[in-house]
């Protein structure tokens, strides 16, 4: 037996004061209304309603559950208005996870903004660089960074960002300028440990074939941030999202090489569990965010290409020729 929907017959045969209108108000038969409310009767071990021909009357435990019913009906209906409002109006805490460099240099400026326009959205910002399951750890939204979208949750593409290859003026005026992808292997580079290709780098070459080496790693770090401080302390190789080290290469502070090489884009995107019944929370962030970052993205202004660098001990730019590359040793 249906328990809510028997409360739910029981209630309205009281309200309406019979079976036939009660049968009227609920689309159904009264013989269904009648076994409803005889089958609650048998379950319960009491008779709650006296019936004669011309009316109705509760009896004692009859009206005890008349009162609670009635309560729960209305108590669901409120609890039923609740999740539906919640479909239609962004409110609630919204639990979002981020990659943690990208966390906080382009989404930490944001949320401000998000905020002030959805007051009743709180936000639960986790930033953590591995890739989460947002069903198991309890996450609305995932924002990540990669060449392919989910095979299990929604995805939708909110920008783009190119890789880049580089390292310091100092490291490159010492050990020499990488100019093919095959160079790499006899110089130092700095890993990251989440990279999809692990120490195979693969590059789309100048006729637009792919290319690839694996490389040997002085050092892997599971953050961006951590290979981005390393290399410009001159320590290797690396490379990073054009968010990450793009205004480095632009400041002169790191230096791409292999003219003509690229690593293929990565996208960012917004994860999230179902199409179905979306919340209005998820729904409006996810339009802030491509809204925020649709066309071309700050970070992808344009950098300049291998050759001319700051050369320690000289005063003026100067194009740093090709030197002997470090050997790999034993």
């Amino acid at each position: 037996m249906d328990r809510l929907r028997a409360f739910e017959v029981f209630v309205t045969v009281v309200a309406r004061g019979s079976f036939t209108k009660a049968a009227d108000a609920l689309d159904t038969s009264p013989a269904n209304v009648t076994r409803y409310v005889n089958d609650l009767e048998a379950h319960l071990g009491t008779r709650l309603l006296n019936r004669s021909s011309r009316r109705l009357s509760l009896t004692e435990g009859g009206e005890a559950l008349y009162e609670r019913a009635k309560s729960i009906l209305e108590e669901v209906a409120e609890t039923e208005a609740l999740a539906t409002t919640a479909s239609l109006q962004p409110r609630g805490r919204l639990r979002i996870n981020a990659p943690l460099s990208f966390g906080i240099q382009v989404l930490a400026p944001l949320w401000p903004r998000f905020m002030a326009k959805y007051p009743d959205v709180e936000l639960d910002v986790v930033l953590i660089d591995r890739v989460v399951d947002i069903v198991e750890e309890g996450y609305d939204l995932a924002i990540r960074i990669s060449r392919v979208g989910s095979t299990s949750h929604v995805a939708r593409r909110l920008s783009r960002s190119r890789n880049i290859v580089c390292a310091s003026p100092g490291y490159i005026a010492a050990h020499g300028m990488p100019q093919v992808p095959a160079d790499l292997a006899r110089h130092v580079c700095l890993g990251y440990t989440y990279g999809a290709t692990s120490d195979e780098w693969q590059f789309i070459g100048p006729d637009g074939m792919p290319d690839s080496v694996r490389v040997r790693w002085a050092m892997r770090a599971n953050n961006g941030d951590t290979a981005r401080a390393a290399a410009l302390a001159g320590a290797g190789v690396i490379w990073q999202p054009s968010f990450l080290v793009g205004e480095d290469v632009r400041a002169g502070r790191l230096v791409e090489v292999m003219a003509g090489y690229r690593m293929p884009d990565i996208d960012i995107q917004a994860i999230y569990a179902s199409r179905r019944h979306l919340s209005a929370k998820v729904r409006v962030m996810v339009d802030f965010l491509a809204e925020t970052l649709q066309g071309t993205p700050a970070w992808e202004a344009p950098t300049p290409r291998e050759g001319t660098v700051q050369v320690a001990g000289v005063s003026s730019l100067a194009t740093v020729t090709r030197m002997s590359p470090i050997s790999s040793g034993p």
